[in-house]
């Protein structure tokens, strides 16, 4: 996280990275409006990957308590979303803007010439690649572009964040950053980040698809977006599937920040407030983990906690930085 007002080494390069990220804005906006159009719109369609949902071991669904995955097939209409060939060419849309994040991450390296997340703007950046990242493997894994009205909204609003309030021009990293642990520590953390924005969204679509159907189960007709949304069952799995990907990650940029503050600081934990907020997200998340391994739980009451812990991610990424001091607070 540096913080410098030197020159940038490369111009072009520069002009160049600066360009890109405004087209991947515009292309993210664009996609963004064609997903709302299709949700709203679009003709319900049973999805293939709803079909099949993984039940776990021991629960009342699958009957079984040998530890052995079974597989059950939802009703029909649990396996729908609204699908129109406008979110087919929304989701090209948005690997367009995902091609040019790639090149403004790699034009910006360039222009500095270092590891080009050293600083608030470009960690956003990065960020935000991942979550559409993310998207985009959902999309084509469980047929997920449902999700692309609800990831995009963070991911524009951390953008736009990022380019009015935190942009900084290309320089070297400032003394306490030159170290080979940026790629591998802020690295970690930018993936697991990512991941976590895309399972809150997933999270936040479930609970409104839950209530939907409630809202459902007691004869109330649903309207609108929130009545052409796939089942929970689904958007839980898809959560729950990016959680598993990302907790692994946090972890380990927990346990290397902590390697590289013994050699940077000379302790391994210095109750820094943003270490401590990286451990109540991990916390968090290991609650979450907990509570659907071992204490059955499913549904909202997890949900929420997966929501929670996607929310201490951002408030640790932008509260520590401005409104706390500390070792880390380089803004």
């Amino acid at each position: 996280m540096t913080y410098t007002l030197s020159a940038p080494a490369n111009d072009a390069m520069a002009s160049a990275s600066d360009t890109l990220i405004i087209g991947m804005i515009v292309a993210y906006a664009a996609a963004l409006f064609l997903f709302a159009i299709e949700a709203a719109y679009g003709r319900r369609t049973k999805l293939k990957a709803g079909r099949l949902m993984p039940v776990a071991a021991g629960s009342a669904e699958s009957g079984a308590g040998d530890g052995i995955e079974v597989r059950v097939r939802t009703h029909e209409g649990e396996a729908r979303a609204s699908q129109s060939v406008l979110g087919r060419i929304a989701l090209g849309v948005t690997a367009a803007g995902f091609l040019m994040s790639v090149a403004q991450i790699v034009t910006r390296g360039l222009a500095a010439e270092r590891w080009p997340w050293g600083n608030m703007f470009e960690f956003i950046v990065a960020l935000c690649l991942v979550a559409v990242a993310g998207l985009l493997f959902a999309s084509l894994r469980f047929q997920a572009r449902f999700l692309g009205a609800f990831v995009l909204v963070p991911v524009l609003l951390l953008l736009g964040i990022g380019v009015r309030w935190l942009y900084v021009e290309p320089g070297p990293l400032i003394p306490a950053l030159h170290s080979y642990w940026v790629p591998i520590h802020v690295t970690a953390l930018i993936v697991a980040g990512g991941a976590f924005m895309v399972s809150g969204a997933a999270g936040t679509t479930y609970l409104v698809s839950h209530r939907t159907e409630a809202k459902r189960s007691r004869g109330e007709e649903v309207t609108g977006i929130a009545g052409r949304l796939p089942s929970p069952e689904l958007l839980d799995r898809i959560s729950h599937r990016f959680i598993l990907f990302a907790f692994p990650l946090w972890t380990f940029g927990i346990i290397a920040g902590a390697i590289w503050a013994d050699e940077a600081w000379g302790r391994f934990w210095g109750w820094d407030p943003k270490e401590v907020w990286s451990f109540i997200s991990w916390l968090i998340y290991a609650a979450y983990l907990h509570a659907r391994a071992t204490g059955g739980w499913r549904g909202p009451k997890a949900t929420w906690i997966n929501v929670l812990g996607f929310a201490t991610v951002m408030f640790n990424f932008f509260a520590v930085n401005y409104v706390f001091s500390g070792l880390h607070s380089y803004a």
